[in-house]
């Protein structure tokens, strides 16, 4: 017993796994005595039409961010995708309001605490089958991956090497062309859809049947002809009945009727039964046999390949110069190429038109850009939250939010001229502009009861995202109204319920879907007070205070 409790000591002594020193960023401290909110920028917003998606786009410490969406968001976002600061010792990265040069001894451990800060609080926000894609480079790669191992342990890692850069930058012993995007997807589970490929890659065979358990008898559906016209399918006829035995070709008035019979004159079947063959039709060609006319099929779609090479993934040609020509003033620092994004995202939710994705390491904001351009593509719903700071990154010319990733996604929601002077259309769609905002609360183990009111005040813009009810429509000293989306929101203020009645009057006239949030010094104590077939009523702001008491014991 004596040997085993020396081993258990010893155990708890050593460090096991991933160890770097751990300090907290004075922004992690300072969330111990102020809580964020979100306030709306109004000058900035975009609002187009009620029938596009609302995209948010949010100005501050993307730790103080995603605190924010752990009350609006947990559990709700389908994709996660970051181009976090790689580590490189260049003037783009500050830990506690200092840059980090490449001699520090501690900048692993500084970059390590930085990002498992950051990490924690995002993982909250996947649905069960979400998906993290995390951009990086040789210079925190090996880390990341031990990282994410330990945060992520339900999940798996695959790492794909992507040609950004084919002129290379110059190291001491090599030329480093590439980047990676790491992909963190739950375990068996199948969350990558099919990449899409181009023509001059599509790999065709026939369409008719052979080998075992190809004949005609073995599956009647799929015995029926095609028919052709100046070398293209045009159409498709009727299962045969079993007693007819067609030729191989047909000529007809309308066309060619196409039998799967082989150059035997076997009778087969079409890989594709009558009832299923429509959905593949765009798939299919004319080809010249040995025997007639030869039905293929294309295959252009594949499982996504582990290392993507490409000339559109140039960030330079695709990142940079693309950049500059939609905000001329730019000169931010390593942009993405926006076909990198496009694919890492598409790999996705390219087969998923309602998701939400978000990007706390916004930057330009090539992640807004993408998925504009997924959902003018396949007419998709899909809607991105962006989050940057604003600190002076861009040559002088202002803060990151407001010169780079602003005006990027506004010229490309709103169409802009290209360096040839051509008219580049806009990609409409909805963006809501706010900044983190910090209320005094002293400490959050224990918040008093002047805080609590604070925090109530304060937080309508916050309850009007996590509801996505935007448009705010009346605030005294009572309640706050939001309205969007055909649902409305109201927050009541006050202890005193003396307005309260007359407020749930005032909604009941809309008779729109309503979530009514109503002051209160505890949890649940009007859950089911003020209900009715259209108000849905919460209690504010004890749920906010138990999320940001949770995050602080992370």
């Amino acid at each position: 017993m004596a040997e085993l409790e020396a081993q258990v000591r010893k155990l708890k002594k050593n460090n096991l796994g991933l160890v770097f020193e751990d300090k907290l960023e004075d922004v992690v401290e300072q969330s111990k005595t102020q809580v964020p909110v979100l306030k709306e920028v109004v000058k900035n917003r975009l609002d187009l039409s009620e029938a596009y998606p609302n995209n948010l786009m949010i100005e501050g410490d993307n730790y103080l961010a995603l605190s924010v969406l752990n009350y609006t968001h947990k559990k709700n976002i389908d994709l996660i995708y970051i181009d976090p600061p790689y580590n490189t010792g260049a003037k783009n990265w500050k830990y506690n309001n200092d840059y980090v040069d490449k001699d520090d001894e501690y900048r692993h451990s500084k970059w390590l605490s930085f990002m498992r800060h950051r990490l924690n609080l995002a993982k909250n926000l996947l649905k069960d089958d979400g998906v993290l894609i995390c951009a990086i480079d040789d210079n925190e790669q090996a880390h990341l991956g031990v990282l994410i191992e330990q945060l992520f342990p339900a999940h798996e890692q695959h790492t794909i090497t992507i040609v950004h850069n084919p002129r290379g930058v110059q190291g001491t012993n090599f030329s480093y062309t590439h980047e990676y995007a790491v992909f963190v997807i739950p375990k068996n589970l199948k969350t990558i859809g099919d990449r899409v490929i181009d023509g001059d890659d599509v790999s065709w065979r026939g369409l008719r049947d052979n080998g075992g358990e190809s004949l005609r008898t073995d599956a009647r559906n799929c015995f029926y002809p095609i028919i052709i016209k100046d070398g293209e399918v045009i159409g498709f006829g009727n299962v045969v009945p079993n007693d007819i035995h067609p030729n191989r070709e047909e000529n007809k008035k309308d066309g060619t009727y196409i039998y799967p019979i082989d150059n035997e004159g076997v009778e087969r079947k079409w890989r594709y039964a009558r009832q299923s063959v429509e959905k593949i039709k765009h798939l299919l060609r004319v080809a010249d046999g040995r025997g007639g006319k030869e039905i293929q099929i294309g295959k252009d779609f594949g499982k996504y390949r582990t290392v993507w090479v490409d000339k559109k993934y140039d960030a330079n040609e695709y990142g940079a110069k693309l950049l500059r020509e939609i905000v001329p003033s730019s000169d931010f620092d390593y942009p993405k190429s926006l076909h990198t994004v496009y694919d890492c995202l598409f790999a996705v939710v390219g087969e998923r038109p309602h998701t939400n994705v978000l990007d706390f390491f916004a930057g330009s904001g090539t992640t807004g850009h993408a998925i504009l351009e997924m959902n003018k593509i396949d007419g998709g719903n899909r809607k991105f939250i962006i989050c940057t700071n604003n600190e002076n990154n861009n040559g002088g010319n202002g803060g990151i939010a407001e010169s780079v990733c602003y005006p990027r996604i506004k010229a490309v929601i709103n169409g802009y001229k290209n360096k040839k002077g051509e008219k580049v259309a806009g990609l409409p769609s909805n963006l809501f502009y706010y900044q983190t905002d910090l209320v005094d609360i002293e400490q959050i183990h224990k918040v008093p009861d002047n805080a609590k009111i604070r925090i109530t005040y304060e937080a309508g813009e916050m309850i009007a995202v996590r509801e996505d009810t935007l448009n705010e429509v009346e605030k005294n000293e009572w309640w706050q109204i939001f309205e969007g989306k055909g649902k409305l929101v109201a927050i009541y203020f006050k202890e005193d319920k003396v307005k309260l009645a007359e407020l749930i009057a005032k909604l009941g006239k809309k008779n729109l879907p309503t979530a009514l949030y109503i002051f209160s010094w505890g949890k649940n104590e009007y859950k089911g007070e003020y209900s009715s077939t259209n108000i849905r009523v919460e209690d504010i702001p004890e749920p906010i205070i138990e999320v940001y008491k949770e995050l602080n014991r992370i």
